[in-house]
């Protein structure tokens, strides 16, 4: 039978109540918004130090963003397989106060590189970057600071990757089961919140820690770097205070045979078909949202009264309905199996992008279809991430988060590609549309997976 997550405390009470999940839960906020402020972080600094007058800013950021994605797609499922043989809060904790090391690290570093360059071959370029980058010559001159910018945000981001089925592992642990829907919940409330306010204060509060701070000859950029190091190492040190109740390794612990135990998560997913149906589900839920932030350019710019530049507000929009559905989710949600909900919400999502297709050069429709876009999103996304804790083992939840992880990255990353293509070839309507069929379909061919068994096994 279809199990359901219920409880006669519904709500965000007793989980708020839980001080083991506080814990979690304030350490995230901070390791969050550290994560959205490191990206301003990185601008700034190019700004102030390597872009050249009248320079466009893009490739410096671009080469910044591939630094930051690489170990996303490399190390996604092989950090999930040393997590699940570490203590998840010594993760935690080392995972950002070694981001905050590095953070603090960066304006000694900058000041001492300032004067020097590296040549290198223009073959080591990507091809969009040689073009932003003409030369009449066979390589081109780098600062070495910039480069140093790039290996730590390689860094950075590869610890973030043994975070992430760190964090997710934890919850679990913390929060018994009949909480988990209210708690993943509450993660994604907090999520779509630091996402929207991350980014729209990170500027001036970084801009104003400098102020405050003072600077050393313009180059150290004292208060943006304590800001975002200083938010990494809060973190890990909020971390100390978690109680996970995990046990200590004992003597005859065995080290991670790495490919044999991606192979186990990959088997776990052929076997259970509960969490690999929640796991296409998440993968189709992101692929659209990643395409949807492409289009949105093109969305904004069809609107009466809004200028391309300004799609951020539609994405505001869709986080605001995420965040109120995950609020439903949380109070509400406890009623319906996890596949219904997943099922009303891919459903709902067809019917907002097909309303989008339909009505896009109407600005007070699209904002309205965008808000309960993002609400039928998170009937997708918090059941089915619940899920996925409550169904895997926890011997092989590293494996499966890390797995979720990689191909939630690369769900991430394809559909940034590909949709401003198909937009450009087919036109933004038809790809909405394909989009609403892709929303509905995997929702109806979840559901119909999952019960059938279920169905079978009473007959």
């Amino acid at each position: 039978m279809e199990s359901k997550l219920i409880t006669s405390r519904q709500g965000f009470g007793p989980i708020l109540r839980n001080p083991r999940f506080l814990s979690l839960w304030f350490g995230q906020i901070f390791s969050q918004l550290a994560d959205k402020f490191y990206l301003v972080l990185m601008i700034s600094l190019v700004a102030n130090h390597y872009q050249g007058v009248n320079q466009s800013i893009s490739g410096w950021v671009s080469a910044i963003m591939i630094a930051n994605t690489i170990p996303a797609v490399l190390f996604g499922s092989l950090a999930g397989v040393y997590v699940d043989r570490w203590l998840k809060k010594e993760v935690l904790i080392i995972t950002n106060l070694l981001r905050g090391a590095f953070v603090l690290s960066l304006p000694p570093l900058i000041w001492l590189s300032q004067q020097t360059k590296l040549t290198l071959p223009l073959a080591w370029l990507p091809s969009f970057l040689r073009r932003w980058h003409a030369t009449e010559h066979d390589s081109f001159q780098v600062p070495l600071g910039f480069v140093i910018l790039l290996v730590v945000t390689f860094t950075v981001s590869t610890l973030t990757q043994f975070f992430a089925p760190a964090e997710q592992s934890t919850l679990p642990l913390i929060v018994r089961r009949r909480y988990l829907l209210a708690a993943n919940s509450l993660s994604t409330l907090t999520q779509m919140a630091v996402l929207i306010i991350g980014f729209a204060i990170g500027e001036p509060l970084l801009a104003l820690a400098d102020q405050l701070l003072g600077s050393v000859q313009g180059t150290w950029d004292l208060g943006k770097v304590g800001v975002v190091g200083g938010a990494y190492l809060l973190s890990g040190v909020i971390f100390l205070l978690l109680q996970t109740g995990e046990k200590l390794r004992p003597e005859g612990y065995e080290y991670p045979h790495v490919f044999r135990d991606i192979l186990d998560g990959i088997d776990y997913l052929r076997e259970n078909h509960r969490v690999r149906n929640a796991l296409i589900q998440l993968l189709i839920l992101f692929s659209i949202f990643a395409a949807l932030s492409v289009l949105a350019v093109s969305m904004a710019a069809n609107l009466p009264g809004l200028k391309a530049s300004q799609f951020g507000f539609l994405l505001a929009f869709g986080g605001v309905g995420m965040a109120i559905g995950a609020v439903g989710v949380g109070y509400g949600g406890q009623r319906l199996s996890q596949i219904q909900l997943a099922l009303w919400g891919s459903l709902g999502m067809g019917v907002c992008l097909l309303g989008l297709a339909v009505f896009n050069r109407n600005l007070v429709l699209t904002f309205g279809l965008t808000t309960i876009l993002g609400f039928f999103a998170a009937l997708v996304g918090v059941p089915m991430q619940t899920m996925l804790q409550v169904e895997t083992p926890p011997e092989l939840h590293g494996k499966v988060f890390g797995l979720e992880n990689n191909v939630n990255n690369i769900a991430l990353s394809l559909p940034l590609a590909l949709a401003g293509v198909a937009e450009s070839l087919f036109g933004l309507r038809p790809v909405l549309l394909s989009l609403a069929v892709m929303a509905v379909a995997g929702g109806l061919l979840t559901w119909y997976i999952t019960t059938m068994p279920a169905l079978s096994s009473e007959k």
